[in-house]
């Protein structure tokens, strides 16, 4: 279907195409600033800033974080392991700042300092191409600063950015074949942030290396698909959502900027999954602002820019909603201005003033079907006190995946209950020689404590890891009001450890749930472990655990079988010298062993309050 859009003061007629459908030659390019904005982009901006009181409170605190970075020294070439990472994104980071702030200002020193710090990284070395996504982020911060102070640079520094932005960025990415450029062809987020920095250098330098930059564009047109492939079908990034977070940013600045210089975006938007991602991204974050941090993620969330950028794709102002509530908080602003690299992002995409409220467009209760298959129920949108349970499926093989099939995180009265402990820091145990890619059975990843299902949500059968080949996944959902649950088939996890496994979350009419787990195929006196992660204090007596944390309370009962009962610990795996410590979090476990030759009922109902009188019946789950 061909539609007309008005982007950036380019009218033209949209037709999605084909990934390899491009075209060598480089057509006339738009003067400069063209990437993501232009001149007249910049000027309707700035008067927006002067008319719109929340808009203006925002650019001030980027303007102020501008100027509290001016006397820093520029960065210099210091590897931390195998990256350069972390200095390209300070870069990129300090220009972005920078050049906005010039542009909305006009303020000389902004642009000179801007200029300094490229000029510093254009004369590195190189940008560590054998950890691409070093070059990836540095080819993006030396082309939006190359595009948008274009003017105001010396004729000496636009040469000497230019050309880095050739030699150390767009060259080294055309040789498909090398082994640093694997990330051409997989499907995860180097695919778009590489290909993303790439596309917006080619962008940016069009004009004055034109064969580089087209072979570059026709490139990273013929193999972005790759990037987007992990959306499919529901927008669940199989990552987890910080790398959502990440790939997608990259993903979105590709699309504006190729919308704003090319007038297309090849189609990328029709990307199946795509556009719904940041309703499943949102569909993560907890009543409490806390994410539901599967995978390599952290639940400490900040505000992403993207998201606006959707909502207005989308033309849906509710999607920015949250957004905009966390920058009106001036603390959560001052961290979000701090740390994350890609804050003028957001002005850039602000929501029009005459947005008007709306009512939620997402659901309370949603599925979202993949390779890392989540489910969510929680009981509001608007009330940061509202409960929240999300659970999901999946396989330890799958990129930064941990062994948490099965595994939970629940919110009530605004306290996380049941806690992910999320990521290590990957520097960390690179220095003591973890191979973290290796996600085979016996890889080193899986030494890793907060890798392994030793420490997440879910169940261990005789103190086994589970099969990093086996995909949990959900064979029942239903959000009906009376009858809100979902099954888990959690049988490849534990392929040849038990026969089939099945986990179901059934949400109780008085609040809470319960987690119901039906296990077939054990042999006599093998032992079946739950367990429940939290920083609550935690007391148990017997088949009874009281959780306290904030001045709240939340009761755990094994409802089945009879006669199990609960055992509390510490979260801490075996003393060794590479594993994070977990202080203040607790393990809640109850251990099951089978009399075999029947069907093992493991049932544990979790209550807000002191508890329900009434315990929830246990039912089969075929009866659920």
């Amino acid at each position: 279907m061909h539609r007309s859009l008005t982007l950036l003061g380019c009218l033209f007629t949209f037709v999605p195409l084909a990934w390899g459908d491009a075209s060598d030659a480089l057509p006339q390019l738009p003067p400069h600033p063209r990437l993501l904005a232009n001149a007249a982009d910049w000027e309707r901006l700035k008067a927006r800033i002067a008319a719109e009181a929340d808009l203006a409170a925002y650019h001030a605190a980027l303007i102020d974080e501008a100027r509290r970075m001016m006397p820093a020294a520029p960065m210099e070439r210091v590897m931390n392991g195998r990256r350069l990472l972390h200095t390209t994104r300070e870069v990129l980071r300090r220009v972005m700042l920078w050049s906005y702030a010039w542009r909305t200002t006009g303020e000389a020193d902004f642009a000179r300092r801007a200029e300094q710090e490229m000029l510093a990284a254009a004369r590195f070395t190189d940008w560590n191409p054998t950890h691409f996504l070093d070059v990836g982020e540095a080819t993006a911060g030396l082309a939006l600063g190359y595009d948008w102070l274009h003017e105001a640079l010396t004729p000496e520094g636009r040469t000497v950015i230019a050309t880095a932005i050739l030699e150390k960025g767009l060259r080294l990415g055309l040789d498909s074949e090398s082994t640093n450029n694997h990330w051409q062809k997989t499907e995860n987020n180097w695919n778009q942030v590489c290909f993303g920095g790439l596309t917006l250098g080619a962008l940016a330098v069009g004009e004055v290396f034109p064969a580089e930059a087209a072979q570059t564009l026709a490139l990273a047109r013929a193999r972005i698909g790759n990037g987007l492939k992990p959306y499919a079908p529901d927008g669940v990034y199989p990552e987890g959502p910080g790398y959502w977070a990440y790939g997608t940013t990259y993903q979105v600045v590709m699309i504006a900027a190729l919308e704003s210089v090319l007038c297309t975006d090849w189609g990328m938007k029709a990307a199946t999954g795509f556009l719904p991602s940041a309703g499943a991204y949102l569909q993560t974050l907890a009543p409490s602002g806390r994410a539901y941090n599967f995978a390599d993620a952290r639940d400490i969330v900040h505000s992403e820019p993207a998201v606006l950028w959707f909502a207005r794709e989308l033309s849906d102002p509710w999607l920015a909603a949250d957004t905009l509530r966390q920058f009106a908080r001036p603390d959560h602003l001052a961290a979000f201005v701090k740390f994350n690299r890609m804050t003028p992002l957001a002005a850039l995409w602000w929501p029009p003033a005459d947005r008007g409220a709306s009512s939620p467009s997402l659901p309370l209760d949603w599925y979202g079907r993949g390779k890392n298959p989540v489910v969510v129920f929680r009981e509001a949108w608007d009330d940061p006190l509202a409960g929240y349970l999300a659970a999901k499926g999946g396989a330890g093989e799958l990129g930064h995946a941990h062994m948490d099939a099965g595994s939970f995180v629940y919110e009530a009265d605004g306290v996380r209950w049941a806690v992910d402990l999320g990521m290590q820091g990957y520097e960390s145990l690179e220095a003591k020689g973890f191979r973290l890619s290796d996600r085979g059975q016996d890889g080193q990843r899986w030494k890793v404590y907060r890798l392994n299902n030793y420490s997440h949500n879910t169940l261990t059968i005789d103190g086994a890891l589970h099969r990093v080949d086996g995909h949990a996944k959900v064979e029942c959902f239903s959000g009906d009001t009376g009858n809100r649950l979902a099954v888990l088939d959690m049988s490849p996890v534990f392929a040849g450890q038990a026969g089939a496994v099945r986990r179901g979350f059934r949400i109780r009419p008085e609040h809470g749930f319960v987690v119901q787990d039906e296990i077939d195929g054990l042999a006599a006196g093998q032992v079946v472990r739950w367990q429940m992660a939290t920083e609550a204090t935690v007391t148990v007596a017997g088949d009874t655990a009281t959780l306290t944390q904030a001045g709240r309370t939340v009761t755990l009962r094994v409802l089945a079988p009879a006669g199990a009962s609960f055992t509390v610990g510490p979260a801490a795996p075996a003393p060794n010298d590479y594993d994070q410590a977990n202080p203040g979090v607790s393990l809640v476990g109850c251990e099951v062993a089978a009399k075999g030759g029947s069907r093992l009922t493991l049932a544990v109902e979790v209550s807000p309050g002191e508890g329900l009188q009434t315990p929830s019946a246990v039912r089969p789950l075929a009866e659920w």
